[in-house]
């Protein structure tokens, strides 16, 4: 298998060394930004090209690693060339091959998306760490199959899932990973608010923060869950509604109600009705 990569941003550069580093064969990079496909090239021991022509013609398969809004245009090129029985891949979260690829039966080719189930945040490091990540893979049944064994023999989970699930898949992604951002910034914007400076704030938070996202790794969130809902404490509640800004009380309620799920399957013998009463 010879993959050639078009897109030379934090994705390309990790899923090329990732490869790379396994022992499969990476053809080379072409980018619009002609400087990052060198440097690519460069970090994984490969070949830049200057046309996706002729990337197309020395590999097996073609990996789109361009943002989400770029992947259909970029296929398009792809596809004014003799592509049958090559591999098409691209690795957004979001967008199925189905959707990505239209008509790519007519080709001959295989469609196939594969994301990795992993925060990509830099070019040089992340790849190191994607042994240890799910690839989630849908498409093509014989391209699924060919890639579950590559990735299986270095190291890494699969997990097949259907093109009908893919966004759903995705959004399940967005809650534990981007949403986190969100929340952590609330927790440091209240105690900044109470004379915390934003770094301190952040060092205080992250044992709180480490510790519980390790228990719910370990076991679950509902082992894991603690805190004034799930002793059934109606009063510290309603005096956080009533001290934080209004425009955090419909996010506090939002999850507080999600939690409440929680803790009555943890605690079915608790009484959590004045609770309710509250997040009403």
């Amino acid at each position: 298998m010879n993959i050639g990569l078009i897109g030379a941003g934090k994705v390309g550069f990790s899923i090329g060394r990732f490869f790379s580093d396994g022992g499969v064969r990476i053809t080379g990079y072409c980018s619009r930004n002609p400087d990052s496909a060198r440097e690519a090239a460069a970090f994984t021991n490969s070949r830049y090209y200057s046309s996706i022509k002729d990337l197309t013609a020395d590999s097996d398969a073609i990996f789109i690693t361009v943002p989400d809004s770029a992947i259909r245009s970029v296929y398009e090129q792809v596809c004014t060339y003799d592509i049958k029985d090559k591999y098409i891949c691209h690795c957004s979260g979001a967008m199925s091959a189905r959707d990505a690829f239209a008509g790519i039966e007519e080709t001959g080719a295989h469609g196939i998306s594969i994301h990795p189930l992993f925060p990509v945040n830099s070019k040089y490091d992340s790849y190191r760490e994607l042994s240890d990540a799910f690839f989630c893979l849908e498409g093509d049944e014989s391209a699924v199959r060919i890639f579950t064994e590559i990735l299986s023999g270095l190291g890494a989970h699969v997990q097949e899932i259907s093109s009908d699930n893919k966004v759903r898949y995705h959004a399940g992604s967005v809650f534990v990973s981007n949403f986190i951002c969100a929340l952590a910034q609330v927790g440091i914007d209240l105690l900044t608010s109470c004379g915390f400076t934003p770094d301190s704030a952040r060092q205080a938070l992250a044992p709180l923060m480490r510790s519980n996202l390790d228990h719910i790794v370990r076991t679950s969130p509902e082992e894991a869950l603690t805190g004034p809902l799930e002793r059934a404490d109606a009063v510290t509640i309603r005096h956080h509604l009533e001290k934080i800004d209004p425009s955090q009380r419909g996010l506090y309620r939002e999850l507080s109600r999600e939690l409440l799920t929680i803790a009555k399957k943890k605690h079915p013998e608790r009484d959590y009705s004045e609770i309710e009463q509250i997040l009403r």
